[in-house]
């Protein structure tokens, strides 16, 4: 595993680990209104992680984990992220990307991972 690959498994992490945080607040004060229990495990830790990263790549460009290793993601035809990248890049990344990563595990996505692809995006380092 490169080392490319690697920052972008801990910016993953990192985020999960503060929507995680996030997910720990605004749950009790869900479960006052909503007594299904299978939107708090399902549906409020993916609304607020995929909020939470839209909010982050659409306002500065990097999540916290991604500035945190020194990575970034960026459109290929150049440009700022749209909001249709993001939101492809969000939902095939945690749909069907772990299926075809899987298929193609031993080619090298570094830069590029399935989701990447989809959403016409890719990862590079940057100077920190």
């Amino acid at each position: 595993m490169n080392n490319l690959m690697k920052k972008r498994g801990k910016a993953l992490a990192i985020d999960m680990a503060v929507s995680g945080a996030l997910t720990a607040v605004v749950e009790p004060l869900l479960r006052k209104k909503i007594k299904q229990e299978w939107v708090h495990a399902l549906v409020t830790p993916t609304v607020l992680f995929w909020g939470l990263e839209y909010l982050q790549l659409k306002t500065r460009g990097q999540t916290l984990g991604q500035k945190a290793q020194g990575i970034k993601i960026e459109s290929t035809g150049g440009g700022e992220l749209t909001d249709v990248q993001i939101f492809k890049r969000l939902a095939h990344r945690d749909s069907i990307m772990p299926l075809e990563w899987f298929r193609e595990r031993r080619q090298n996505h570094s830069a590029q991972m399935p989701h990447d692809r989809f959403a016409h995006t890719f990862v590079r380092e940057i100077d920190q």
